[in-house]
């Protein structure tokens, strides 16, 4: 697994809580996080603003797809991970390939499966 000290990884999480331990859990990993942000045009702002190495993206944001945050980290070629209590069930189609982190999840699983995103 590659090491995240040092990455820049754009959090896109709309519940206040999950998002501080997200936050937390990166911080003690060494990475530069980017965000928190809770809604899509905020994760949309963010990106053209500045190029993250790798994303952590809910889904669901308050009843919002984040899909077209998705759609635009797959244009910048920016690995990510899809956080979502639906499981890989509740990807659409095109993002069928992406890594889906269940929630609930542990801090642990969420520094591994960012580890194992290719580094671009």
């Amino acid at each position: 697994m590659a090491s995240l000290a040092g990455r820049r990884v754009l959090v896109v999480e709309d519940e206040t809580l999950v998002a501080m331990l997200v936050e937390d859990t990166l911080a003690d990993a060494g990475v530069v996080v980017l965000g928190p942000v809770a809604t899509v045009s905020e994760a949309l702002a963010m990106l053209d603003a500045q190029r993250p190495d790798l994303a952590v993206l809910d889904l669901n944001l308050a009843g919002e797809t984040s899909e077209p945050v998705a759609d635009r980290l797959i244009q910048l070629e920016v690995p990510f991970i899809v956080a979502s209590g639906y499981g890989a069930a509740g990807l659409p189609q095109r993002l069928a390939g992406v890594p889906v982190l269940a929630k609930p999840y542990a801090p642990e699983d969420l520094t591994a499966a960012l580890s194992r995103l290719p580094v671009t």
